[in-house]
């Protein structure tokens, strides 16, 4: 798994008109393939009308699934620079649909190989991009006189805390990175005296604290 990868801050549109054809491009988040194509679909019904819905998705932390299709256009003047550009600007888990209406000017294949991946590049940057970091999920059980201050010392230290449930005792679920497992095991033996236990679970993706 990569330490790390950027994606789109949220789901959203930005749309440009290049002689007389309105190009929007309508960006999201995608955590699978299967949700990058429900996500294409769903535009796509949005906007059956349209001259064109070209999509690009790029689907892994390290690049792996990448999907493109030109949609009726000129092969390769579509889906490949919506592609491209999502793979320069290093996002991932992100799909792309940029949707056509026609205004009676042809462009030429460069003509729309600048407006499809330019019209992407221009909606990340008004969506704007996260980093997720990959963490280890620890969770730390704990009691109700101890579990205030352990909770507010983590915050303070900048620990990505995820959830806090009370019950009987207070577990306190905290995304870690991997390399920090081993100091963060005593931190919390000697903050608390020995008394909270600590459980490992899965490796997870998450927004990195101040990011």
């Amino acid at each position: 798994m990569a330490e790390q990868y950027r994606t789109v801050a949220h789901e959203g549109v930005h749309e440009i008109e290049i002689n007389k054809s309105r190009f929007r491009c309508a960006l999201a988040p995608a955590a699978t393939e299967r949700e990058a194509q429900e996500f294409v679909e769903r535009v796509r019904r949005e906007h059956s009308t349209a001259t064109h819905n070209c999509f690009a998705y790029v689907i892994g932390a390290d690049g792996g699934v990448q999907r493109a299709s030109d949609d009726g256009e000129p092969g390769g003047t579509a889906g490949v620079p919506m592609l491209q550009m999502l793979v320069r600007r290093e996002v991932r888990y992100v799909a792309a649909v940029v949707t056509r209406y026609y205004g009676g000017v042809k462009l030429g294949a460069g003509g729309l190989i600048r407006a499809y991946g330019g019209v992407v590049g221009e909606a990340l940057d008004a969506l704007g991009t996260v980093v997720r970091q990959r963490f280890r999920l620890v969770t730390i059980v704990t009691d109700h006189q101890r579990a205030g201050k352990l909770e507010n010392d983590l915050r303070a230290m900048g620990r990505a805390v995820r959830e806090v449930r009370y019950g009987e005792g207070v577990t306190i679920e905290v995304g870690l990175p991997g390399a920090d497992l081993a100091a963060f095991r005593a931190w919390l033996a000697d903050s608390t005296a020995g008394t909270a236990r600590l459980e490992i679970g899965d490796e997870v993706y998450g927004t990195a604290p101040g990011a």
